[in-house]
């Protein structure tokens, strides 16, 4: 059984990343599943530390925007999911040139919070990261 409560497709989830940080760093969503959601982004300049590897911060990009998305796609009609904390352990580099692979899934789906999981995976299968994100769940202003 579905998770979802509003809309969940491909087409529809990337077309909220146009022009926004999402879209500029090139990330795609390539699967919504029943209870989770698949991405990829490269790894090229825009995402690279100054060592020629994925910068950090890009990885919580990829994880925020996946768990803070797949957050809002579980709400009714005048509800929102607000980011309160998320975390991040890198575990192994990943070069320049590569693309990364991330799924994103709930371990907790409250009335008032969330918390969502997404692994990011080195082309080779490796874990990269692993990111939690809680976010609060509001009424919709205005």
């Amino acid at each position: 059984m579905s998770i979802w409560r509003r809309p969940a497709e491909v087409a529809g989830i990337e077309a909220r990343f146009a022009g926004s940080l999402p879209g500029l760093f090139g990330i795609r969503i390539l699967e919504v599943g029943a209870d989770f959601i698949r991405a990829e982004m490269p790894v090229d300049e825009r995402h690279a530390q100054p060592f020629g590897i994925l910068h950090g911060g890009a990885s919580v990009v990829l994880a925020e925007t996946l768990g803070s998305m797949a957050s809002n796609l579980t709400l009714e009609d005048g509800r929102v999911a607000v980011g309160l904390e998320v975390n991040a352990n890198h575990i192994a580099s990943v070069p320049k040139g590569e693309t990364v692979s991330a799924m994103c899934r709930p371990l907790h789906l409250g009335r008032t919070t969330q918390v969502w999981q997404t692994e990011i995976h080195r082309a080779d299968g490796r874990l990269a990261c692993v990111s939690r994100l809680t976010t609060a769940v509001v009424d919709r202003r205005g």
